[in-house]
């Protein structure tokens, strides 16, 4: 299952950036623009789908960053970085030493950003594995930076939801992902057995991606297990 990051941001266009970005890395975002949203995402978050890192804004519509902090530490090591405008050395020196993993000044690029997460994640034991980002295999072009899908050099068109399945097997481009892993991470954990949804939406993308639907030469069934993307002429990381 991919990384789970929880995003606290009130900006919605920083959020909505930072989330995007985020996913084409193979993260699995859930993104809050308020305190309350945050909590009510840590509380259901089921325990196999939850979270491995917090990216924390300061100042939210709904109080300070620095309480969430303050819970967080209360009751797990899950890696937390603020991420925020505020550059007084103080306030800073007070959320590391308060637990904070590391404090991010805005604004910030995106390839500090992810370097600074690896580090968190690595101090815990947990490694985030580059995602295929680019993959041109039996006639088809995927590019998740510019989320554009072709066949045979013309555009196709995707769903919302054909897309992020699309995606989530692209990231991990020859590898078995499985009917759990994909439910989780496209329709979220409470779809995580409901597997008519993966043979119905497999179905309409083999139908416009596959040169013949019924012998699937790019998304292979594994039986009993998941899908597999195959393995591309080329893919860039």
């Amino acid at each position: 299952m991919s990384l789970g990051v929880l995003l606290v941001e009130d900006d919605r266009e920083l959020r909505r950036t930072l989330q995007q970005a985020l996913e084409v890395e193979g993260y699995r975002v859930a993104a809050a623009a308020s305190l309350a949203d945050a909590r009510a995402l840590l509380a259901h978050a089921p325990t196999d789908a939850g979270f491995d890192l917090v990216l924390l804004d300061l100042g939210l519509p709904d109080g300070e960053g620095s309480a969430l902090l303050a819970e967080l530490r209360q009751r797990s090591g899950t890696p937390v970085l603020v991420i925020s405008a505020r550059m007084d050395e103080g306030p800073k020196v007070q959320l590391l030493d308060a637990g904070a993993d590391d404090y991010l000044i805005k604004p910030f690029s995106l390839a500090e950003l992810l370097a600074r997460m690896r580090v968190a994640l690595r101090h815990r034991g947990r490694h985030a594995r580059p995602a295929t980002r680019r993959l041109t295999v039996a006639g088809v072009s995927i590019d998740l930076e510019t989320r554009r899908v072709q066949r045979e050099g013309q555009d196709v068109h995707l769903t919302p939801t054909e897309y992020r399945l699309l995606a989530r097997l692209v990231r991990q481009a020859g590898q078995v992902v499985t009917h759990r892993q994909l439910l989780v991470d496209v329709w979220g954990p409470e779809f995580s057995h409901h597997t008519h949804y993966l043979r119905l939406y497999m179905a309409q993308l083999r139908a416009k991606l596959e040169a013949d639907p019924a012998d699937p030469q790019l998304l292979i069934t594994e039986p009993g297990v998941g899908y597999r993307l195959t393995d591309g002429e080329q893919r860039d990381r």
